[in-house]
């Protein structure tokens, strides 16, 4: 695969990436469609295999979140010709166990784009918090700072005022 392609087929996969229940997934006619399969080919392929898949691994979305996906994203209902079963969405793992089940070139090479792209995901989580803690750290630090400046500049206020005698005289213009 030259190398503009594989940039493609990354650049497609990561737009299929989606988080649903707090966990980033791919949906089963995303999956099917970059194997070069129909939709009910791989679920076919896992429902044999269901061993292989425990629910972090591949699970079935419940009728409010495709209610909320038909919402989101105007897919027809299945009265109008949409699906009729519940998608299956697939982890990361999910993912990696589909190569095993799904023994074609197209497939293994496909897993490999997916998985490199789950770990530039995780990399990039992992960078973000860690920048988030220094981040932390920076403001913890300047807030001290700014802590001590503040209370010397109030000593320095009182302990500078010139203390003036109270029968002065003063200076300037008197008005008549």
């Amino acid at each position: 695969m030259f190398m503009s392609e594989e940039l493609q087929l990354i650049s497609k996969i990561e737009s299929m990436i989606y988080v649903i229940r707090g966990q980033r997934v791919m949906f089963d006619s995303d999956l099917a469609r970059l194997y070069g399969l129909e939709t009910k080919q791989l679920k076919r392929a896992v429902k044999r295999n269901m061993q292989r898949f425990p629910i972090d691994f591949m699970f079935e979305l419940n009728n409010q979140e495709v209610t909320n996906l038909r919402c989101q994203f105007g897919t027809s209902s299945s009265d109008h010709g949409g699906n009729r079963y519940f998608p299956m969405v697939f982890t990361e793992n999910g993912v990696a166990m589909l190569s095993s089940v799904l023994n074609s070139d197209q497939a293994v090479a496909v897993n490999i784009s997916i998985m490199r792209i789950f770990t530039k995901l995780r990399s990039f989580l992992l960078l973000e918090n860690k920048l988030e803690q220094r981040m932390d750290k920076l403001e913890d630090g300047t807030n001290y700072l700014f802590k001590i400046v503040f209370e010397r500049l109030d000593d320095l206020d009182t302990s500078l005022k010139p203390v003036l005698p109270g029968n002065r005289k003063k200076i300037g213009i008197k008005n008549s």
